[in-house]
């Protein structure tokens, strides 16, 4: 019996070989995450849209595993700068719009210079076992 299941999300890939999520049992842990267009693999062009297609992501990689966005709970996001969060929370509302069900949330400044300018990962902790 396989303990544990990779889990991998159509338009999102990893440069190394680790899969974008790892399911044990209704426990779901993510890699990073980032903003890349699905359909080019390309980084979005500015935070809005790395934004967008992180979130889009995030949706994608949960339901893939079996669960939905109210199984998260709890995303840590680095940004290249952290002031900047006004596009991270038009995103973050969107996907969780009802305050008294919210996931959890760190968001850090990253100490790595990238062209990516924000990257997150989830923890999630899916209805079914």
């Amino acid at each position: 019996m396989q303990k544990r299941k990779s889990i991998y999300s159509a338009g999102f890939k990893h440069g190394n070989p680790i899969p974008a999520a790892s399911l044990i049992g209704n426990i779901l842990a993510s890699g990073v995450i980032n903003g890349t267009d699905p359909e080019t693999g390309e980084i979005g062009r500015d935070l809005r849209a790395q934004c967008e297609f992180m979130f889009m992501h995030v949706r994608n990689i949960v339901e893939e595993a079996g669960g939905g966005t109210d199984d998260i709970l709890k995303m840590t996001v680095w940004m290249q700068d952290r002031s900047q969060r006004d596009a991270l929370n038009k995103e973050w509302l969107k996907m969780f719009p009802d305050a008294s069900c919210r996931p959890a949330r760190h968001a850090l400044q990253n100490p790595i210079a990238s062209d990516f300018l924000i990257q997150c990962d989830i923890l999630a902790v899916l209805a079914r076992p």
